[in-house]
């Protein structure tokens, strides 16, 4: 596994991008292990094809699979549930997403948004290399997780790291981020993110209308993310941001809505 962040299909890990926050990137999209002592949390799953690397992950970090107390679904997009139902199965920890993404959680296609993802690679040829690594890693096969454990909408999480829930609907009707208070960082999802698969486009932003449920709530929710005042913020997609959560929102609302 690669260690050196890079923008690509290869799983990547990179350590400590907050303290005890390590992001995995595969296929353009994140997953992060959240050491707290001897336990992790994991949030997101990736793509079924991203269970090999996190193992791999875990191991690097000097962890196993016995060490995985939770894992946190920001939201219920297929490309953030992939491993989900293999983490239930063989893991046996609890899978925990908002209740108003639970039925998304169990039918990952069936998800709600504003315009037609197909027309995107027409008119943002930069998003075409992103869609094909995804689908590449699996993104058409992405198994449904049902018996889940519902996300409060506010208040700490009692998993490993103790994250703090901010919920963030717009992208999803139950999108939830995380914060960590005391490592700074936020945990932001595809609330906000770095790198838009439906357009190619880097830099902080909200994710296109291809897949966003409601794009003036997705805007309008950066407000819930700025409060915590987190000084970094590590997105769904694209590399981390260092220049805090309010650069990153104003940058957002700049962009603007596609």
């Amino acid at each position: 596994m690669a260690h050196a962040p890079r923008r690509g299909r290869r799983p990547t890990l990179t350590r400590n991008v907050a303290p005890g926050v390590h992001r995995l990137e595969h296929a353009y999209v994140n997953c992060y292990l959240i050491e707290d002592g001897s336990s992790v949390t994991i949030v997101d799953a990736g793509f079924p094809s991203t269970w090999a690397p996190l193992l791999l992950a875990l191991d690097e970090i000097g962890r196993s699979r016995r060490d995985v107390d939770a894992l946190v679904l920001t939201h219920a997009h297929f490309d953030h549930i992939g491993f989900a139902a293999r983490a239930q199965a063989e893991l046996r920890v609890p899978i925990w997403v908002h209740q108003a993404d639970e039925h998304l959680a169990a039918h990952p296609y069936h998800y709600q948004r504003e315009r037609t993802p197909f027309i995107y690679p027409l008119l943002y040829p930069a998003a075409i290399p992103v869609l094909a690594g995804m689908t590449a890693a699996g993104a058409l096969a992405v198994k449904g997780v049902e018996n889940v454990h519902h996300l409060p909408e506010t208040g700490t999480l009692d998993v490993p790291g103790q994250p703090q829930v901010v919920f963030s609907p717009g992208h999803t009707f139950g999108h939830t981020a995380l914060f960590l208070p005391n490592r700074g960082a936020l945990l932001s999802g595809d609330a906000l993110v770095t790198l838009d698969p439906y357009k190619g486009s880097r830099g902080a932003q909200i994710i296109a209308g291809a897949a966003t449920a409601d794009s003036v709530m997705a805007l309008d929710t950066l407000t819930a993310l700025a409060d915590t005042d987190a000084g970094i913020v590590l997105p769904g997609h694209g590399d981390p941001w260092s220049g805090g959560i309010r650069a990153a929102v104003d940058a957002a609302r700049e962009f603007g809505a596609s």
